[in-house]
């Protein structure tokens, strides 16, 4: 629950520092928080369908079904080959023997909850110095879509289609104002005057 009158929308994780970060946690043996992130990232899924990943899923193609919790909507989504690498080597390290166990299970054996990987993230921005205001689950599937339009150059309305589409936004519009996008664009207006 959030603080009255606090601004409490996540921030998006800029694509290098969360590659940076997956690649620390590895290194440091937090491998779960390591493709926790990255998956985060890499598919663009909301926490809710996040935590429902099996070892199985990821791992037996280089795609995936889910009937998204929020929407019930059907999505595939395809899996980067060179994360596929990493989630295989998180996978090894944790030494799972059961490939239908969810990816993301605490020391209880339980699926985390999202408070929970909320509050590893926050530890993990202080830890590690993130760079980043609001640091929550949803700044993962930001970052997604960030990395998305982004890398779209002169594409970026189709990017922004396209994104729409797979966030399952009523518009283009709202997945501008859900990247940031619109107000950075209102923004710009106050540059156009001269002193």
């Amino acid at each position: 629950m959030s603080v009255l009158n606090s601004h409490t929308t996540a921030d998006y994780l800029e694509w290098n520092t969360m590659l940076n970060l997956i690649r620390k946690l590895y290194r440091d043996g937090d491998y779960r928080m390591s493709l926790f992130i990255g998956a985060g990232c890499f598919f663009g899924i909301r926490v809710s369908d996040l935590r429902k990943l099996t070892w199985s899923m990821l791992l037996s193609d280089d795609k995936f079904i889910i009937n998204e919790q929020k929407t019930g909507k059907r999505r595939i989504v395809k899996i980067n080959s060179d994360f596929q690498k990493h989630i295989k080597q998180c996978y090894e390290a944790l030494k799972i023997t059961n490939m239908y166990e969810a990816c993301f299970l605490s020391r209880k054996n339980m699926v985390m909850s999202t408070q929970r990987i909320n509050v590893k993230l926050k530890e993990i921005k202080k830890r590690y110095n993130v760079k980043i205001d609001n640091f929550s689950c949803h700044s993962l599937r930001k970052a997604f879509g960030r990395k998305v339009f982004e890398s779209s150059g002169e594409n970026a309305q189709m990017a922004l289609v396209k994104l729409s589409e797979l966030f399952n936004h009523s518009s283009v519009a709202i997945t501008k104002i859900y990247l940031g996008l619109r107000e950075k664009e209102l923004l710009e207006t106050y540059d156009l005057l001269d002193f």
